[in-house]
């Protein structure tokens, strides 16, 4: 059986579509980067920091700003995956720094925790960060060290996948007090000679085990609960390599729900299916499906779980920028807010909308 959002669950707040110009970025540069960056170029442009960075320098921000800026932190949940939540932090100096510091536990993040998740790097780490060749070098201090063994990839998840948000990052290697690390100091896992970078996946599916040299993965976002509140989790699931269009590999990959061995949900119906292959141009996919996507409003409207599942899961591939719903190959989509889905939505929106 697959596992559905409960019904009653109050949903998240509605989303409201900001159709206009919600592209940036260079959708030609966009599509030459590699498929764990790409889906967060845009965001660092559009939340107007300054990320380029000389060689050697540490990516950093105009002096003497005040004002605060949304930020992506990969936290602890409450059942120890590793969350995007979008937290309003001071705009400053040293911007991949300031992002590390917020994964402290007891450091500045303290205050914007969400109810429910945890910082995921031990109390009293200090860092330091150095850019170079699109490597972000993360150098800690001593206190690093203290986690616990079963959580060590998962911290390396976050770190990197905090940082690799900012367009010029691409990955990550781990310094303790100056020194390189082959591994990872507690339970030893391998960083790797280019570093760890998001193509190493999030909360990875163990379902099953699948020849890593003819498999690839594929990160979903499905739903999690706690109380009253619903957040989208990443996950890496390993998948047959195959000829099918890895779009609509993925959109099968998200129909087929979350592994019913972990808590997560999902809020497709079972009859949900495309009726088209996926167009892709320009950098926005095109999906037309049947009825089943609407399950809202007895039965007349798209839920904002299912489109916000279906955003952030196509975003994580090479190129796309944009996702566009048809139904019956219309484009005019009613949503729960009463509104019409008649644009393209961009991850950026999702951001800007804190819906994760």
């Amino acid at each position: 059986m697959r596992k559905y959002v409960k019904t009653g669950v109050p949903a998240l707040i509605v989303f409201t579509l900001v159709m206009a110009g919600c592209s940036t970025g260079n959708e030609e540069a966009s599509m030459e980067m590699d498929t764990p960056q790409i889906n967060y170029i845009d965001e660092g442009d559009s939340l107007d920091v300054e990320v380029e960075a000389t060689e050697g320098e540490e990516v950093s921000e105009d002096e003497g700003v005040t004002e605060t800026i949304e930020r992506e932190l990969f936290l602890f949940d409450q059942n120890g995956l590793i969350v995007p939540q979008t937290i309003e932090i001071p705009k400053q100096e040293g911007v991949l720094r300031q992002s590390l510091e917020y994964l402290v536990e007891g450091g500045p993040v303290t205050n914007h925790l969400p109810n429910g998740f945890r910082a995921v790097l031990p109390a009293g780490t200090e860092v330091d960060v150095h850019l170079e060749d699109g490597i972000a070098y993360a150098d800690f201090s001593e206190e690093f060290k203290n986690y616990k063994p079963e959580e060590e990839l998962k911290i390396l998840q976050a770190i990197t996948w905090t940082v690799t948000q900012f367009e010029n990052v691409n990955s990550v290697k781990i310094r303790i007090n100056g020194y390189d690390q082959e591994t990872m100091p507690v339970n030893q896992t391998p960083i790797g000679m280019e570093g760890f970078s998001r193509a190493n996946g999030i909360n990875l599916e163990t379902n099953d085990v699948f020849d890593v040299v003819n498999s690839k993965g594929v990160t979903l976002y499905f739903l999690a609960e706690n109380g009253d509140n619903t957040y989208y989790v990443p996950v890496t699931r390993r998948v047959e390599k195959n000829e099918a269009d890895p779009i609509e590999h993925v959109v099968s990959e998200l129909l087929e729900g979350p592994s019913m061995n972990s808590s997560l949900l999902t809020d497709f119906r079972q009859e949900v299916e495309l009726l088209d292959s996926p167009l892709y141009e320009n950098g926005v996919v095109t999906l037309n499906f049947n009825e089943a996507l609407l399950n809202q409003l007895e039965g007349t409207a798209i839920s904002d779980d299912v489109l916000n599942m279906l955003v952030l899961s196509l975003t994580e591939q090479n190129g796309v920028e944009k996702v566009s719903i048809q139904v019956n190959g219309n484009s005019e989509i009613l949503t729960t807010s009463g509104d019409m889905l008649a644009e393209p939505v961009s991850r950026q929106q999702l951001l800007e909308a804190g819906k994760f």
